[in-house]
């Protein structure tokens, strides 16, 4: 998207964005195309109705409601709440009673760039096992911590081909809000050494299961996990819109076993 875009040049380009002939976008508002060409030429000034019947008939994300809205002279109406703030505070007993159930197993909640929000003990153990202990308050992003070349991909035996599937959902991520933030991210991932090559490598993982595990090991220890990925149903807020909760599941017993027997022993990183 242009720097600094006026709401006809957003319009045009969420509308080409998508895939959507001025017609089809028209029908989808329930306006005339004469009226949607005016809006794109600058010819025409929208209300703030509009406005937000444009952005619905448009499937964009409520970020970009607000940008519309702010682009044409509007006040933004979607809030963006902490998630700590009392007002949320239905949601987060809410994820934490998500994270709880997922106990023995790993569970995280991220925004939409994920920056790690919250986590159960699962998790924590999980991490803790394979790099060493965190540190407090250190602000985590498990998509660096995925494809960066010295936090877990040491302990990840097929690395590439779920850094390959993962790249793909960022850049799905990018498409989908048409932020520079989100783009920057995408950019940040591919800049890691040996991503952009790993991208345009065949899988090497057989085509005939029907998930794509995370497979780790350390010392003598496999772990074999597929995730999960929850939003919530109707968010009115953006950051409840931007919300995931993604939970990991064993593969097989030995790792079930495993994670389950870590609940009573704390898990010890072997020797180097």
């Amino acid at each position: 998207m242009p720097k600094q875009p006026s709401f006809a040049s957003r319009l045009r380009w969420w509308r080409d964005h998508k895939g959507l002939s001025q017609l089809e976008l028209a029908a989808r508002a329930e306006i005339s195309q004469r009226h949607l060409s005016f809006l794109e030429l600058n010819r025409a000034s929208p209300s703030r109705e509009m406005v937000m019947r444009l952005a619905v008939a448009l499937d964009i994300p409520l970020r970009q409601h607000n940008a519309l809205l702010v682009a044409a002279g509007y006040a933004a109406v979607w809030r963006q709440t902490d998630l700590a703030a009392p007002e949320l505070a239905q949601v987060q007993q809410a994820l934490d009673y998500m994270l709880g159930q997922q106990e023995p197993f790993p569970a995280v909640a991220v925004d939409r760039h994920w920056n790690l929000l919250k986590a159960n003990a699962g998790a924590v153990r999980l991490v803790e096992f394979l790099v060493g202990p965190l540190a407090p308050g250190v602000a985590i992003n498990m998509a660096d911590a995925l494809v960066a070349p010295d936090v877990l991909r040491p302990h990840l035996v097929n690395w590439s081909d779920v850094t390959r599937y993962f790249i793909r959902s960022v850049e799905a991520d990018a498409a989908a809000d048409g932020t520079a933030e989100t783009a920057a991210l995408l950019e940040r991932l591919t800049a890691y050494d040996g991503v952009r090559a790993i991208l345009k490598a065949p899988s090497s993982e057989p085509a005939g299961i029907p998930i794509l595990p995370m497979h780790f090991r350390k010392g003598e220890t496999n772990l074999r996990l597929f995730t999960t990925l929850s939003t919530l149903g109707t968010p009115q807020d953006i950051t409840l819109q931007e919300l995931r909760v993604e939970s990991f599941f064993p593969m097989d017993d030995d790792t079930a076993k495993t994670l389950r027997t870590w609940t009573a022993t704390p898990p010890r990183p072997p020797r180097p």
